[in-house]
Formats: C-alpha cells, sequence, structure tokens
C-alpha cells in the first residue's frame, strides 16, 4: 500500500472539517469564561444553552437533561458512581462482564469501596445478553442496570428496548446505557432510558467532548465539586467551544447515519466474504450485530504479532477497545462469550467508517492472508 489504510474507527474518527471550522472560529472569537456576568462571559454562556438545547432536541429529551462532560468514560463514571452514591440504602448493581473498563472499573470501586453487590449478566455466543437475564437478576434493592447498546469489541448489538422495558415495569431501579458506539450509526430512543453516555470523538468530533444524558428524576451526587456549573453536578469551567460544537457534531452523525449505515454494510459484507477464504479464520463478530464492527481471530498468530505485521504493512486496526490496547490479557469480551484464551489472545478488531473503500477493504484482506500463510 503507498498510502496508511485506517480500519480502527470504533477506537476513535477523524474530525469532521466542518467541526474543526467551527470549532477554531468559536476558539478566537469566544474565550471568555461562561460564568462570567460581564457580555462576553454571558455570551458563551448563551451559546452553550443553545448548543445544549440542540442536542437535547435531536435525542427528544429536555435541555437540563444534557451534562457536557469530557466524553464517554467520564459519563459512565458519573452515572455509576453518581447514582449509587445518592441512594446508598440500595446496594446491588447489575451490569455485563463485556462493558467498557469505564463501567467495569466504576461498578468494581462501587463493590470494593462501599460494598455493593455486583450481579454479572451471562454474556451468549453472539456476544449479548438477554432481557430475561436482566428481569431474573432484579431484586428490590437493585438500583442500577447498566447495559451497553453496542459492543466495542464484536459490534454485538443488545436488546436495549426489552431491557430497559422490564427495567421499568417490574423494578425501581434506574437504567443506563453506554450508547458511545451506537450513536449516529443505528436509530437511537431514550425513552425509558434513564441515563445514556455519548462521545464526540466516535462520531467525528472533538476528542475530551460528550455528554451524559440524565432524566430529571434521576438523583445523583456530583464527583467533581466546585461551582454550580452544569446544574451543579459537574464543576469546574466549562470547555466551552468543544461543548458548543457537540450538538453540531451529533447532527452531522444523524444526518448521515443512514448513509453510513448501507456504506458500511456493503464494506462489511466484503471484509467478511473475504476473510472466509482464508483458512483458519474465525469471526467473533455476530452476523447481526453492527456493521461497522468486525472481530476475528486466527490462532496461530497473536493479537500483538498480527497487529505489528499490519501495521508495518500500512494497516491501522486494533484487537480490543484502545483503552485496553497495552494489556497483554486477552479479551475479555471473547472470554464471556465462551471463547478459548488462545482465540481470544489471536483476536484483530477491524472498524469501518465513511472514508473507507472497497478498494483498502480488498487489501487488508490479501494482507491478512499473506500473513497467514508466512507465519501461519
Amino acid at each position: 500500500m503507498k498510502h496508511r489504510v485506517y480500519l480502527d474507527s470504533a477506537g476513535t474518527t477523524s474530525l469532521d472539517p466542518d467541526v474543526l471550522k467551527t470549532y477554531t472560529s468559536l476558539l478566537e472569537s469566544h474565550f471568555a469564561n461562561s460564568e462570567s456576568l460581564y457580555d462576553e462571559g454571558s455570551e458563551v454562556h448563551r451559546m452553550m444553552e443553545k448548543a445544549r438545547s440542540a442536542a437535547a432536541g435531536l435525542l427528544g429529551v429536555s435541555a437540563d437533561e444534557i451534562i457536557f462532560t469530557s466524553g464517554s468514560c467520564e459519563a459512565n463514571s458519573m452515572a455509576i458512581k453518581g447514582v449509587c452514591l445518592a441512594d446508598m440504602s440500595r446496594k446491588h448493581i447489575i451490569t455485563t462482564p463485556i462493558e467498557h473498563s469505564s463501567v467495569l472499573n466504576a461498578c468494581r470501586q462501587m463493590e470494593r469501596l462501599f460494598g455493593y453487590e455486583i450481579t454479572w449478566l451471562p454474556v451468549y455466543e453472539d456476544g449479548s445478553v438477554r432481557a430475561e437475564d436482566v428481569r431474573a437478576a432484579l431484586r428490590p434493592d437493585t438500583v442500577l442496570v447498566s447495559v451497553m447498546y453496542v459492543n466495542n469489541e464484536t459490534g454485538a448489538i443488545n436488546p436495549i428496548e426489552e431491557i430497559r422495558s422490564i427495567v421499568r415495569r417490574e423494578s425501581h431501579a434506574y437504567f443506563h446505557c453506554d450508547m458511545t458506539q451506537a450513536a449516529g450509526k443505528i436509530p437511537l430512543s431514550l425513552k425509558d432510558i434513564d441515563l445514556a453516555s455519548i462521545s464526540a470523538h466516535k462520531i467525528h468530533g472533538l476528542k475530551g467532548s460528550g455528554i451524559l444524558v440524565k432524566k430529571r428524576y434521576v438523583p445523583m451526587e456530583p464527583l467533581i465539586s466546585g461551582g454550580e456549573q452544569e446544574f451543579g453536578l459537574r464543576g469546574g469551567t466549562a470547555n466551552a467551544a468543544a461543548d458548543m460544537v457537540f450538538a453540531k457534531t451529533l447532527r452531522l452523525a444523524l444526518e448521515r447515519q443512514e448513509a453510513f449505515a448501507r456504506h458500511t454494510q456493503q464494506l462489511h459484507n466484503r471484509l467478511v466474504a473475504g476473510l472466509k477464504t482464508i483458512e483458519g479464520i474465525e469471526l467473533n463478530s455476530p452476523e447481526n450485530g453492527l456493521p461497522a464492527v468486525v472481530n476475528f481471530s486466527y490462532e496461530k498468530i497473536p493479537s500483538e504479532v498480527m497487529q505489528n505485521e499490519l501495521n508495518r504493512r500500512g494497516f491501522m486496526i486494533s484487537a480490543r477497545s484502545t483503552c485496553e490496547a497495552h494489556s497483554d490479557n486477552p479479551s475479555y469480551v471473547l472470554l464471556a462469550m465462551g471463547y478459548s484464551t488462545r482465540r481470544a489472545s489471536c483476536s484483530i478488531r477491524v472498524s469501518l467508517s465513511m472514508e473507507n473503500t472497497e478498494e483498502e477493504i480488498d487489501a487488508f484482506v490479501q494482507a491478512v492472508k499473506e500473513m497467514t500463510e508466512q507465519y501461519g
């Protein structure tokens, strides 16, 4: 390949030129502190609230239910720790072992420091959980259920509509959904979802920018003490320009959602068909998962070796969540799905975007084929 091929859009995406242009303009012209009382500060505050209302409208919630954050890791931590600390009379959490590390570690911290009990839902071979298992796990002392919409390693889609309905009808627990890999890729509804996390840099926005949707009735203890920013739930001077362009980032992603789905489905079909021609390749992503994510294993070549060789050949891919990229451990997601340690240690994640082409997919498949012939 004469150029580098980026196949890691589940890790992060390129910055949309329109978003960058708006952001740069705002940095130059609207640098005042949004909490200042003089005219310039008031104008920044007004523009932030306009962006908050716009994001709320796109998601079908109220403006006071949008909390600007630094991204989904913070939003996930806020949702779990903030809700649990606001009501410590109930100390039971339900989640899955395939969540992003920000969810897993927040739950484990509540368990370790405050004596919360965690129920880990079973994960099936298709990489998803079942709504009936959520029902069976609910207890009178369940304070929170946290289940991701789309898994970041395999693209498996969880039955969120069924789960949220069960939690709402059959318990007093709050339901949190990590929508990081779903926003802008599949249709979303926040009906009966109490808390939801979205990150801008997964949809061609800025790193260090995101939101937590928190419905009005959900109690929350702030994790960052400070002033009255973000309804008193997140202290600190606002990253105003980033917050202001979040709404534009989300709008563009939603406008392109259908085109994204069509394009990535075509690339997905081509990629999977190509991988199936290579002896020894095992597909780990479910057939009904998000087309933009394809996870596979070749058990004769460890993940790190294949990553390094593909990098040398010009392909940027990952083996698991980027937040776990430097870990030598097998994929905990594939282990939870019941796959062997060897298979989980040899996984590769390809994640697609509108910017990828069929020629790039063909070249990638050819590179993998050559590697299996050379090293396998």
